[in-house]
């Protein structure tokens, strides 16, 4: 090979690389992102690492083969307040496709006005769809002893603010946890805290509904 046809196969394979690298750029960039912002429900608390319905989420997309990178932005403690305060700076570290709401517990644990948490959430759905993100918003019940007419408008919180941003929601993370059978086993010491073996059905309770939501066009 004389010197003319080594420079231009060095430059037509330099070309193919750099071809080759804004594919999997493109690829990369064409990923769904997936931000769950929540508290100590999503944040594996009292958990090994590897052990909550997040980790496990990330499992089951590989396991039905949806592609999509998780990004658990969750901190334990988490109120809706604080969670409105992150979103946009997580909205543009991450810049996701996707992004589940799993907050208002801690609101609740420390008497918070309802009007804040709905306000609050209302504000975090708006900012991620302004994003151009879709929206999942995983609600959360209080135990009887709240009373009933705070039990039934806490939980009215997430179905009006599904319904002032035409979100998907789904209304009790603990479904079938809290309020089944053997529910005195399935909470850590605190009787806050789910298990490592209530984390699969906490997992189901999102399922249907996120992968709705990741799938539709």
């Amino acid at each position: 090979m004389n010197r003319r046809h080594f420079i231009l196969s060095a430059s037509l394979a330099g070309s193919a690389g750099s071809w080759l690298s804004a594919a999997a750029q493109a690829q990369s960039s064409a990923t769904p992102v997936l931000l769950v912002l929540g508290d100590s429900l999503s944040a594996e608390y009292g958990l090994k690492r590897g052990e909550g319905w997040v980790p496990l989420l990330e499992r089951r997309l590989v396991q039905e083969k949806i592609a999509a990178k998780v990004v658990n932005a969750s901190i334990s403690g988490e109120t809706s307040s604080g969670g409105r305060s992150r979103i946009a700076g997580l909205l543009a570290q991450h810049k996701p496709t996707h992004v589940v709401v799993e907050l208002g517990a801690n609101d609740a644990l420390r008497g918070l006005p309802l009007s804040n948490t709905q306000e609050n959430l209302l504000q975090i759905v708006q900012a991620s769809q302004k994003a151009g993100a879709k929206v999942l918003i995983v609600g959360i019940q209080v135990p009887p002893n709240y009373g009933s007419d705070y039990m039934r408008r806490f939980e009215g919180v997430f179905e009006q603010v599904a319904s002032k941003t035409r979100s998907a929601v789904v209304p009790f993370l603990l479904r079938g946890v809290a309020d089944g059978p053997d529910a005195a086993d399935l909470f850590q010491a605190d009787r806050i805290h789910p298990t490592a073996a209530a984390q699969p059905r906490m997992l189901d309770n999102v399922w249907p509904t996120l992968k709705k939501v990741l799938t539709e066009k």
